[in-house]
């Protein structure tokens, strides 16, 4: 009976056709179990699911491609009971994308009732981001479904952003799950917008959810996470960036849920460095923390069970795929250990070169986009690469400085640090970093316009640290102030602890030379 049913093909015009409606419906009332069309666009039958009295269970669907925004796929399924449809029947009717769900009722007598259907909108009504459609006698269905499917996904397209999207852009809608307080995790998620931009990522929604205990699945709660479909339905969204970062289980559990690219803060972090390294060292640090990202979230499955280098000549059980892709991937990382420990040599036979000629070194450090290399290019009239991005700056720079007093010193700006700087990452990075030991004086440039500075002060500090570069001196320097010139207490408080200027402005700089002068006079001296 099934392999009949499997063979028919459904109506382009109606949900589905009286015929197939009727045997559908005498085949689960004779098996006492609920039963399922997946059929496609074309009427064609893709697949028959066998339930129980209760309820069916969706196969995957992941080999089928969408057809705009929508699955091209709408399910039909017999409820027994009487039963209306269901919270579950509206989960599956989101997360599969279904062009329409419909639940046939079954008659007393195994005879089709009538047919109930459901679709989802492109936008909103009244909190509602689905629609019941009046229910029908599978005989007297009227409308064309062809039709009314042609029109609805021409509406999707419709209400999606019609702003310029460069050709490759992505856009995303960012999602965090935080345990922190309400205004700490705003100020994370503006922090994880900042990157999005900076990596020139189109940013379509922010989604935050707060909950003491994170999913371990999905790392977000299965409603939040309808609402982030829902959104990246109507938006036309192709990747979602968590704040959090994600395991690898819980990478392919939203991946397969959603059907939408999955990338955490860190693999975004990662990314902005691999477009913005232009040093050779710079792009073998970024290449390596890829690579120590990567390594253990290779998938453990080896879908094809194939035995790559079995055969004659070398008997034995051979290596899968995934085996082999981590031994390349180790292969390759010590490579460029290697390559960067030449690399690290190099430069510290130049810091060497430089140390001859007695000249002390003042380095420049602080949270990323503080204003580092724009301080830089304003005391020395560079014209280093400075904007209003975070991390622009990754290669150090070093350019000579004289002081009013005939004091020549060299000045180096250097990566912004970040909370929750990938591990791997900072690791990797110590070889640029250790330009700092070099430092006889550190400048902790400070972002004065920035609501939280006194959490990104205590990020160096903590990151400096770690480093090992505690015990150098440190000046701070407390920039921006043009943007908060109105805060007069909040300026005077800050004087106590450093020296406020704007690095635009030259002449709010002369307390700064002065100060830093003097400390290095007397560093010197001992």
């Amino acid at each position: 009976m099934l392999e009949r049913l499997a063979g028919k093909r459904g109506s382009r015009d109606d949900i589905i056709g009286p015929e197939m409606a009727r045997a559908l419906c005498q085949i689960s009332f004779d098996l006492n179990r609920q039963i399922g069309l997946l059929l496609q666009r074309s009427g064609k039958v893709e697949a028959v699911i066998v339930g129980d009295f209760r309820g069916i269970m969706i196969p995957q669907l992941s080999h089928i491609r969408s057809r705009g925004r929508l699955k091209g796929l709408r399910l039909v399924h017999t409820h027994l009971a009487g039963e209306d449809i269901s919270d579950e029947d509206l989960m599956d009717l989101l997360f599969l994308r279904l062009d329409m769900l419909s639940v046939l009722k079954v008659a007393s007598d195994g005879l089709p009732e009538q047919l109930y259907s459901v679709h989802l909108l492109p936008d909103s009504r009244d909190g509602e981001n689905w629609t019941f459609l009046a229910p029908v006698h599978p005989a007297n269905q009227k409308d064309s479904f062809e039709e009314f499917i042609h029109a609805l996904e021409g509406e999707f397209t419709r209400k999606v952003s019609t702003q310029e999207v460069k050709n490759g852009q992505d856009l995303a809608i960012l999602v965090s799950v935080s345990s922190l307080t309400r205004i700490r995790a705003e100020e994370s998620m503006r922090e994880l917008s900042e990157l999005a931009r900076s990596d020139d990522v189109v940013v379509l929604a922010k989604i935050l959810q707060q909950r003491r205990k994170i999913n371990p699945r999905f790392i977000i709660g299965k409603g939040k996470l309808a609402e982030v479909m829902i959104k990246a339905l109507q938006l036309n969204a192709n990747l979602l960036i968590f704040d959090q970062e994600l395991n690898p289980s819980q990478i392919r559990s939203i991946t397969d849920y959603t059907d939408l690219r999955v990338i955490d803060r860190t693999q975004l972090i990662l990314d902005i460095f691999a477009h913005r390294a232009l040093s050779r060292e710079g792009k073998l640090q970024v290449e390596m923390a890829q690579l120590k990202y990567m390594l253990p979230r290779l998938s453990s499955r080896d879908d094809a069970l194939s035995r790559l280098t079995g055969g004659i000549g070398a008997r034995g059980p051979g290596e899968t795929k995934l085996e082999i892709d981590k031994r390349r991937i180790n292969d390759r990382l010590a490579r460029l250990t290697k390559e960067l420990k030449k690399v690290s040599k190099e430069r510290y036979r130049r810091r060497s070169r430089r140390r001859k000629k007695d000249l002390p070194v003042l380095s420049l450090v602080g949270y990323t986009n503080a204003g580092k290399s724009t301080l830089l290019n304003t005391l020395t009239k560079s014209n280093i690469v400075a904007e209003d991005k975070l991390f622009a700056t990754l290669d150090p720079t070093s350019r000579r400085l004289r002081f009013p007093r005939d004091m020549e010193v060299v000045i180096t700006d250097t990566v912004g640090f970040i909370r929750h700087l990938p591990a791997d990452l900072l690791q990797a990075f110590k070889a640029t970093l250790e330009e700092l030991e070099e430092a006889d004086l550190l400048v902790h440039v400070v972002d004065l316009s920035n609501p939280c500075f006194r959490e990104q002060m205590k990020v160096v500090d903590d990151l400096l640290r770690d480093l090992n570069l505690a015990a150098i001196p440190c000046l701070k320097l407390f920039n921006k102030s043009d943007q908060v010139a109105n805060d007069g207490m909040l300026l005077s408080d800050v004087a106590k602890e450093g020296i406020v200027i704007s690095a635009l402005n030259l002449e709010t700089l002369a307390p700064f030379l002065e100060k830093a002068q003097k400390l290095m006079g007397k560093i010197l001296q001992n």
